[in-house]
């Protein structure tokens, strides 16, 4: 039997995005930023965050895998799906990440844009399952902290099913 445990209500993840908004207009104001998304989970956070933001600014998305089906831990081996299509080169980038768990996908993330020469790279993350964590990994602009277990909701699936969910929960149970 399949049960979701409410970890974050919509109205929470809301007032997150719109302080995370905040702080990123103050530190890109003026700097046309180009917000990158891992995808697929982080499209209903970056979707958020951009109208929060109302300044200029440009998106981009690329798609990594490191996972299996269902709720098979990280493989640890990071393959692009889709690499980025603009350049990055001098420009300011900001990763959109939806959550960050074992950091070992966005150490790649941020290895990879690197190659590519950006003048800056900052993290915007709206959740943290920090004891999750494998590989250390900045976080610059971070939302919410969450607990140490399988979450759905808000984009986050489990073999694509719950992401309309507009609050986040712990998958309880066999899916």
């Amino acid at each position: 039997m399949t049960t979701l445990e409410p970890i974050y209500t919509s109205d929470d993840i809301n007032a997150a995005v719109a302080r995370l908004a905040r702080e990123v207009r103050r530190d890109y104001r003026d700097k046309n930023p180009i917000l990158v998304g891992v995808l697929k989970g982080c499209f209903v956070f970056m979707a958020d965050l951009v109208r929060a933001l109302d300044m200029p600014l440009e998106t981009e998305f690329m798609a990594l895998s490191s996972y299996g089906r269902g709720r098979a831990k990280t493989s640890g081996q990071v393959r692009v799906v889709h690499g980025l299509r603009a350049s990055v080169r001098g420009r300011h980038v900001l990763v959109v990440e939806d959550i960050v768990d074992t950091g070992v996908t966005l150490n790649f993330t941020l290895e990879y844009l690197s190659r590519r020469k950006p003048a800056s790279v900052r993290v915007c993350a709206l959740f943290d399952k920090s004891a999750a964590r494998r590989v250390p990994v900045p976080v610059d602009y971070l939302g919410l902290a969450v607990p140490d277990c399988f979450l759905v909701g808000y984009g986050l699936d489990y073999d694509e099913r719950f992401r309309y969910l507009s609050g986040i929960y712990c998958l309880k149970g066999d899916g």
